[in-house]
């Protein structure tokens, strides 16, 4: 964590210098002034993005960058002992409850898409990735084709069970879809047999396949139909809760701190079973890092 710590540092310098220049706050950044707290959505099971640890701690590469933000909150309004409150959340309530104010801001494995930016305000991207499959080496299974007529897994409420459902009625595919409530569940139905594959965010298949015991018996597979990408989420049109977001996140990306942070869960050993995911840093990751912004892809 020193180079996060040393940009966490550096961030609450810069935040310190422009705060004479504040301007009246609205919105979230009010709300949070006002009550001294600030309420997180986090995820039980995104791993590596936001999950539990053995101890029921949130981490995660996603927490991390929540947890920046948190530490410039605490500058920039000038409350040092700001309360962190810990709301979990799921693919399914995850946007009702940043709606009616349970919580704040979610980073987590939410994807921007142009239908949710109607319901929900997101930062800008912390993540790109492809819509692949996981499912065992031995199954004969190479691509996305080869899902027709097979019993295949997601995860319910995800933009990945609805491009999966498309795909199936569009191609006239006859798949048997399940969607598991959580990413777990939904990989529990390729390891117990009763799906021939798990179709999901690429990164979160190799979170899954990285908690297993024999996960050389897994492979990632399919060309992506889609590429997607993960963001910060918070409530619609709250423009200076996001300027100031978007303000935190452009300044890691830009900075060694953010390869670094990258680096910590992707190409490193990472709890709980200390297994390093070995998931290098795509071109498309390096151009995000490069010209941050908060395009939907779909």
């Amino acid at each position: 964590m020193g180079v996060l710590k040393v940009f966490a540092a550096s961030m609450a310098i810069a935040l310190t210098a422009a705060s004479a220049h504040g301007e009246e706050l609205t919105g979230t950044l009010k709300k949070i002034k006002d009550t001294g707290v600030i309420s997180l959505g986090v995820r039980e099971a995104s791993v590596p993005f936001s999950y539990y640890d053995n101890n029921q701690q949130t981490i995660g590469y996603s927490q991390d960058i929540g947890m920046l933000i948190v530490a410039a909150l605490k500058t920039q309004l000038n409350i040092p002992d700001l309360k962190v409150k810990q709301t979990p959340v799921t693919s399914q309530n995850r946007i009702p409850l940043i709606q009616n104010g349970t919580i704040d801001l979610e980073c987590g494995s939410t994807t921007n898409t142009f239908e949710r930016e109607n319901q929900a305000g997101f930062s800008d991207s912390i993540f790109l990735y492809g819509i692949r499959f996981i499912t065992r080496k031995d199954s004969g299974i190479k691509d996305f084709g080869d899902l027709a007529g097979k019993t295949v897994a997601t995860t319910a409420g995800t933009s990945d069970e609805r491009m999966l459902r498309k795909m199936n009625q569009d191609k006239q595919m006859n798949m048997t879809i399940v969607s598991g409530k959580d990413h777990p569940e939904s990989f529990l139905n390729v390891t117990t047999g009763r799906a021939v594959a798990f179709v999901m965010d690429e990164p979160l298949l190799y979170g899954e396949r990285a908690k297993v015991s024999d996960p050389d018996d897994y492979v990632v597979l399919g060309t992506p139909p889609v590429s997607e990408n993960y963001a910060c989420m918070l409530r619609k049109d709250d423009p200076q809760f996001k300027q100031f977001i978007d303000k935190v996140i452009v300044k890691l990306e830009t900075s060694p701190a953010g390869i670094a942070l990258y680096n910590k869960w992707f190409m490193s050993p990472i709890p709980p079973k200390g297994i390093n995911m070995n998931y290098p840093l795509s071109p498309e990751m390096k151009e995000l890092f490069a010209h941050p912004n908060d395009k939907a892809l779909d």
